[in-house]
């Protein structure tokens, strides 16, 4: 946990990691945003961590993530990548993380689960840089989900309170989870996120984003931290805490490079264009 005395102005400022950000260095240029083309579901998967429906089949893997500053720092040390599909009712997303050590121990929904390992979905509808969307889950399966007005530099807050009605989450572990004795394989997400779920909080259902048409573009993002471990008495713990926002501690890997720490610069994130099936259908 970080230290008790943290303002809870500082603990909103944590709801996604780096913020802010780590300023470029001079004469840095953010890598150009990826691209993906996501598919529709040729049949909504089963929700239970494994990546093995025929909906996953058919959907490409993004490119591996890579660090959140851009292809100019280390390559992450395990890899990570993701897969989009799409139906009338769901943004599907898949991701397959490999982890040495399974480690988790935040259960209580809503909890800052990025304080440990995690995975997160970043999502701007109409790409207009305001009023977006993140989901975090851990390897127990801990969801937590918020909704920014604006990003945090431009005076943005957090509604942690904010839910996604309606949202399926699994995982699935190749290995075993909180035990230092061995070395796991790593571990696969499976989301199902209701298009009625993503509207501003209070607002009515007839708010929520329209299912997307063939041809419509998000900006999107996925993220990954990742923080070293040591292990003492038998069980894991992170080698050392941040001090202040400014200390990174943690690997942040991401699939479109940010150029800096820090998640909430949408206008970076990765384009997602939805897209018609092999026989033209949505």
């Amino acid at each position: 946990m970080l230290r008790a005395d943290l303002s809870l102005a500082f603990l909103a400022a944590l709801a996604a990691p780096g913020i802010p950000g780590v300023a470029p260095s001079a004469g840095q240029v953010p890598a150009a945003p990826r691209e993906y083309d996501a598919p529709p579901a040729v049949a909504p998967p089963a929700i239970d961590g494994s990546l093995d429906d025929a909906v996953w089949r058919a959907a490409p893997w993004t490119e591996p993530f890579v660090d959140i500053r851009g292809p100019d720092w280390p390559d992450p040390y395990v890899g990570t990548r993701a897969k989009i599909a799409w139906d009338e009712r769901f943004l599907y997303v898949g991701a397959e993380l490999e982890e040495p050590h399974l480690w988790a121990t935040l259960a209580d929904r809503d909890a800052i689960v990025y304080r440990e390992h995690d995975f997160e979905v970043f999502l701007d509808p109409d790409g207009d840089g305001l009023a977006y969307y993140e989901l975090e889950i851990n390897a127990l399966g801990t969801e937590f989900d918020l909704f920014l007005d604006r990003p945090y530099r431009r005076k943005g807050r957090a509604d942690i309170a904010w839910d996604m009605e309606g949202l399926r989450t699994a995982v699935r572990l190749e290995g075993t989870l909180n035990d230092p004795s061995d070395e796991d394989a790593g571990w696969s997400v499976e989301i199902a996120i209701p298009w009625s779920a993503l509207r501003p909080p209070g607002a009515p259902a007839d708010a929520a984003v329209s299912t997307p048409r063939p041809g419509d573009v998000w900006r999107v993002n996925f993220s990954r931290v990742q923080w070293p471990l040591i292990v003492v008495e038998g069980a894991y713990r992170k080698a050392r805490e941040p001090v202040d926002w400014s200390d990174h501690p943690e690997d942040n890997w991401v699939w479109s490079p940010q150029g800096e720490i820090d998640m909430h610069i949408p206008e970076r994130w990765g384009v997602v264009r939805f897209v018609a099936g092999r026989d033209g259908s949505p």
